[in-house]
């Protein structure tokens, strides 16, 4: 038997997805009603303030996640080096081993960026931060774990947008993997 969508944390899910191929501009109310099957109503009970609501609880959705499965264990791992390689795997697993574009990307790059800069300048940082402090506690210096953090996060979005250019998400595990080799000290 078919579950019934009830709650609204159903619906994010399937908004995210609306969003992520359309963008912001693009996720008509058509659309939105096409992507999460509810009508007119139902989407204005779930979020009163409109699509603006609607993207807001996607970005919220998102950050929770990140800072669940990414950005808190970079920080609180007792082993900096595992932290480190479970951010890898939760990166691989959340963008669906490259078969998912990153929706902060889409929101970064698209007509909505100045209305979300504050939300996506905010969700990079705080991954470059959590990163960077994490290369430190392996033994870098600030000063190269930043421009690794940095170069890290920009190269996982990057092998994003490589691998669905290239119609080839292996590219982007392949490139995962030479980041973490990058990253990490050789294994003894």
């Amino acid at each position: 038997m078919a579950r019934t969508m009830v709650e609204r944390g159903d619906v994010i899910p399937l908004l995210a997805e609306v969003f992520r191929t359309y963008g912001f501009e693009g996720a008509s109310l058509a659309r939105i009603s096409e992507g999460t099957k509810l009508g007119k109503g139902s989407m204005y009970n779930f979020f009163p303030g409109g699509k603006d609501e609607m993207a807001d609880a996607v970005l919220a959705e998102i950050d929770g996640w990140f800072r669940d499965q990414v950005f808190q264990p970079l920080r609180t791992a007792d082993n900096a080096v595992q932290g480190i390689e479970r951010m890898f795997v939760a990166v691989g697993r959340y963008f669906l081993s490259g078969r998912k574009v990153c929706l902060i990307g889409v929101f970064a790059l698209g007509h909505e960026r100045d209305r979300y800069a504050l939300k996506v300048q905010g969700y990079f940082a705080e991954w470059v931060g959590a990163l960077a402090a994490a290369l430190v506690r392996t033994g870098r210096d600030a000063d190269t774990a930043q421009e690794l953090a940095e170069d890290a996060v920009g190269g996982i979005q990057g092998a994003l947008v490589l691998a669905r250019a290239a119609d080839e998400p292996a590219l982007f595990m392949r490139t995962l993997e030479r980041m973490q080799r990058r990253l990490l000290p050789p294994k003894a």
